[in-house]
Formats: structure tokens, sequence, C-alpha cells
């Protein structure tokens, strides 16, 4: 009888030993659904250390569907992207929960802020939620910039790092400051992105029949250099402790575009070193050997895909927020500067580290 027992006993033992295993394994997955302007992406993280940013990338994919031009044109929208929407939502889902051992509280559905305008969004909200048992936020545009730091630098280096993110319209991120062992964030804004700073240029050009000839696109936009640069500076002025941060993160399409093209790579490393000399010598490519890169794209998946994004006044006006910016920065040989090549999971690292004990995202 004790033999029986003691074989019973054993059995629970192991039994419950495969549970615990099990269950640790499912506490460092995380899935992420972000529901953008253009894009719905699902990301699978695998977390091992979110202190120091070392996590995997287990599954991620694009569905692309615009939807931000329907709010924009109606502030609403249409049936059939509440429907679409929804259905890509569903089926990610149940694809990532049959594929990984999830936790359910660690499944997170965002929206962007764009979505906080459009009228009839609780219609969305009400399906999705039928359809999957999850609730999504959308997320605060006054929160974006703090989110996108939390997400792109490495928790251990936020007194000591600034990040930057590039995007169409504006340039935005920040820093964290430690004051008295508290955690204060500053945001970060420059009023040009890559999208706007074209525009810009183009206005500049007195005969609208040249306003798509490079070498009128090219002269404009070195002499509107003046007004970004001054832009630059204004920001970095009025933020004086940027100056002391030893670490510089860049995130956003033209950083993105950058490494793409220069470095022609596979880049399998979360956060990719880069230098102001790259930067420039890149612009000259860009400005006189552009045929270097758009040959490039016929054999090249990635390369495509930033020409499927961009044409040539975007990337030099992109490259030209970079390369200011950078020159703008005194004793830059002494920082270390890093394109965070994971930026469609920032989001969902900041969701994490938020949820961490171990980090401290009270700022």
């Amino acid at each position: 009888m004790l033999k029986k027992n003691k074989s019973q006993i054993l059995f629970f033992i192991l039994l419950n030993l495969f549970f615990s295993i099990n269950s640790f394994s499912q506490k460092n997955l995380y899935v992420g659904i972000e529901i953008g302007r253009r894009a719905i992406k699902t990301s699978v993280l695998e977390v091992n250390n979110i202190k120091k940013a070392d996590y995997k990338i287990l599954y991620f994919s694009n569905d692309r569907i615009d939807l931000a031009q329907h709010i924009t044109d109606n502030g609403e929208l249409t049936q059939d992207d509440i429907n679409k929407t929804s259905i890509i939502i569903f089926d990610q889902l149940k694809k990532v929960r049959k594929q990984f051992k999830l936790l359910e509280e660690n499944i997170f559905i965002v929206a962007a802020p764009v979505f906080e305008s459009a009228r009839n969004i609780d219609v969305l909200k009400n399906k999705v939620s039928t359809l999957t048992s999850k609730n999504f936020d959308i997320i605060d545009i006054d929160e974006e910039a703090k989110m996108l730091v939390k997400g792109a630098i490495p928790p251990v280096d936020y007194s000591n790092a600034l990040l930057l993110d590039i995007g169409a319209k504006t340039t935005k991120g920040g820093y964290i400051d430690d004051l008295d062992s508290k955690l204060e964030f500053v945001p970060l804004e420059l009023d040009f992105g890559t999208m706007s700073l074209t525009d810009a240029v183009k206005k500049t050009v007195v005969n609208q029949n040249q306003v798509n000839d490079m070498s009128t696109f090219q002269e404009k936009s070195f002499d509107f250099n003046t007004v970004l640069r001054k832009r630059i500076k204004e920001m970095l002025d009025a933020n004086p402790q940027i100056l002391k941060k030893e670490k510089i993160y860049l995130s956003g399409g033209a950083v993105w575009a950058f490494a793409t093209l220069y470095y022609n790579e596979n880049l399998k490393d979360h956060y990719i070193p880069l230098t102001l000399e790259d930067v420039m010598y890149y612009d000259a490519i860009l400005k006189n050997n552009f045929n270097k890169y758009s040959n490039l794209a016929k054999t090249n998946k990635e390369a495509e895909r930033v020409f499927n994004v961009y044409d040539q006044k975007y990337l030099i006006s992109a490259n030209n927020i970079l390369a200011m910016f950078l020159e703008s920065i005194p004793n830059l040989e002494t920082k270390k500067i890093y394109f965070v090549k994971d930026g469609q999971v920032t989001w969902l690292i900041s969701h994490i580290a938020d949820r961490s004990k171990k980090v401290n995202t009270n700022f």
C-alpha cells in the first residue's frame, strides 16, 4: 500500500513540476496587436530580461489596411473597415493562441491615436470584444512620446539616454531625468517629419512646374536646412539636459530607411550602432548616386519595402533631419548612437515594462 502511495505521490510531484515549468514559460510570452493608421501589426515576444531589453520576436505579421484616411475624410470608420479589422484581429489571435502557450493577461491590443477621433470607434471595440473576448485601448497622443521612450530605450539606460523618433509629420521623443531618485519624463518634439519637411521644401519652389525636378528640390532642400537647423537648435536649447546624455537612440521610418539601404544586410540585433560619418556618406549617395539604392531594391526585399514607402525626395528630407540633429550635438564622438530596429514592438515593450516589478516606469 505504501509502495503504491509512493508511486502516486511521485506521479503528482512530476505532474506538478511539469505544469510549473509550463506556467513559467507562459509568463515570458507576450502578444501585442497594434491597430495602426495603415496596418494591423501582430507580434509575439519572448522576454528574458525586460530591464536589459533582452527579448526575441517569435512571430510578426503586418496586415496592410488603410484606416486613417477614412477617419480623416469622414470622421468615422466604414463598415468594411470594421469588418476587415475585426476579422484580421480574430484570425491573428486564433493563430497565435494555437501556436504558443499564452496567458490571457499577456495579450494586449492597442489602437493608434488617430482612432480617438473616429465617431463610431465603439462599434469596432464591441465587435473585437465579441469575437476575441479582448478589449483594446487607444494610445493617448499625449502619452505617445513617453511610451516610445519606455519601449525603445532599454530600462537600464533610462537615466542616461534620449530617444528621437523621426515620423512622417513630426519628430518626437524624450528623455528621463533622475532628480533626487525621482524619475521625470521630458518630451521632445520637432514640428518637422519626413513628409512634412518635404512638403515645406516644395512650397519654396517659386515655379511649381519645377516642383518635381530633382535638381531644383535638392537646391531648395539645401537652402531650407537653415530653417531646420534653427528649429533643432531651439529644441536643444530648451532642453540642455540632452547634452549630458551618453547614449542616443533613434527610431522611425527615416532611420529604418537609412539602416536598410546603407548597411544592406540582415540586421539581427535590436540596437544597431551608427555614426554621423555613416549618415553623411549615405547622404552623398542619396544625392549623387541614387541608382545604387534603386538597383538594390530590385534584389533586396527590405530595400524594396523602403521604396514602397519613400521616394528620393522623402529619403533626402528624412536624412536631413537625422544628419542635422546629430550634427547639433556637441562632443558627438563621445556618445553612443543606436538605431532601434524593432520599432513596431516598442509600445508592447512599454506595456511589459509598466507591469514589471524590476523596472521603475513611474515618471
